[in-house]
């Protein structure tokens, strides 16, 4: 393993998933991980088992004195911990044993993902109706609670099985720019909730963020990705898909002002859709993705020497759509790019 850059807490050129995979075995998932992202790994998720192993309900699992169970297909606030809720904590308890077997001597960084609490706020629904936790000020704040509470276990209990390792934390927030907008749609769907201030979204990510006492980072694969609220809530870093970032808009001069003040950027540079493409097996090259990152540093008008520390290269969302093999090639890929980094920067500054 490189040694880690002391300005970022991975090593220089590194590479690692955004956190679900296809499949059902968590061994084997671990497994591929270890083998494809040697500098980064990261506990793998598997959503195709079913409840329980979906974002909402993995992060559900991990909840303190806020039971949910569900109902029509959906997560829902409930009096008592449901028969999904106890499944969800088995299959997070058989994803820790299979990391622990694998990975119980391994030193170094390690990515552990759950849900954040805007998306949490955003899927999972109030007790007495319909309506999302997020239209309850007063349920939002418990639900932040106890998501803080459970995510510091949590990563407690991962430092526990794996001791060499410094775990980052990853809260995932799908939902965040339609948290911010106004979009999340109410039971009806005839309605929506109403944006939730700045401030308030920003304090929910450090309750959550802080609580763990871990180097944290905030992934959001939609568009409008919030940057400067992400690095004022104190994340370290920001993952997102690289191809939704608009040019010129005014996204891209927040994630410009938040990397020249030190963010970490998980650059979501792999186009995940390609396991449909006759050639999945043979995602991107190596040089293709680089000059993406490139563009993007020149865009920004930020010099790219140095960027092989701060930038770690993703698939630009999680694999759980790609078949086995397309994963592993997607995982691959973005290592050989990350590998390239200091070489194609030298060359793309020449």
């Amino acid at each position: 393993m490189s040694d880690v850059s002391p300005a970022f807490p991975w090593p220089v050129s590194s590479a690692t998933g955004v956190g679900s995979m296809p499949g059902t075995d968590p061994a084997e998932a671990i497994a591929v991980v270890l083998g494809e992202l040697p500098d980064l790994p990261h506990l793998p998720e598997l959503p195709a088992r079913g409840p329980g192993a979906d974002l909402t309900g993995r992060t559900a699992a991990m909840l303190v004195d806020f039971p949910v169970e569900t109902a029509a297909g959906h997560w829902k606030a409930s009096a008592r911990p449901g028969r999904d809720q106890r499944r969800a904590k088995g299959l997070l308890l058989a994803d820790l044993d299979a990391a622990q077997e694998a990975a119980g001597d391994w030193t170094g960084p390690f990515k552990v993902q759950v849900c954040g609490p805007w998306t949490l706020a955003a899927t999972i629904e109030l007790s007495r109706s319909q309506n999302p936790v997020l239209a309850d000020p007063g349920a939002v704040a418990d639900l932040i609670a106890s998501l803080a509470e459970g995510v510091a276990a949590h990563v407690a209990e991962v430092r526990g099985r794996i001791p060499g390792a410094n775990v980052l934390l990853q809260l995932d927030e799908p939902a965040l720019p339609a948290v911010l907008a106004g979009s999340v749609p109410t039971a009806s769907g005839l309605n929506r909730v109403g944006a939730i201030d700045t401030t308030v979204t920003r304090d929910g990510l450090h309750a959550v963020l802080d609580a763990a006492t871990s180097v944290g980072l905030v992934h959001c694969c939609a568009r409008d990705c919030p940057f400067k609220i992400i690095k004022d809530a104190g994340a370290r870093a920001v993952g997102f898909d690289l191809s939704l970032l608009r040019p010129g808009g005014p996204e891209q001069d927040e994630l410009a002002e938040a990397v020249e003040a030190g963010l970490g950027v998980l650059a979501g540079v792999l186009d995940t859709n390609f396991s449909e493409r006759p050639d999945s097996s043979r995602p991107g090259q190596p040089r293709d993705i680089v000059a993406r990152v490139t563009e993007l540093w020149h865009r920004m008008g930020i010099p790219a020497a140095g960027m092989e520390r701060q930038v770690v290269l993703t698939p630009a969302c999680g694999l759980a759509g790609a078949s086995p093999a397309g994963a592993r090639a997607a995982l691959a890929r973005c290592r050989e790019a990350a590998r390239m980094l200091p070489e194609l920067i030298e060359e793309s500054s020449a």
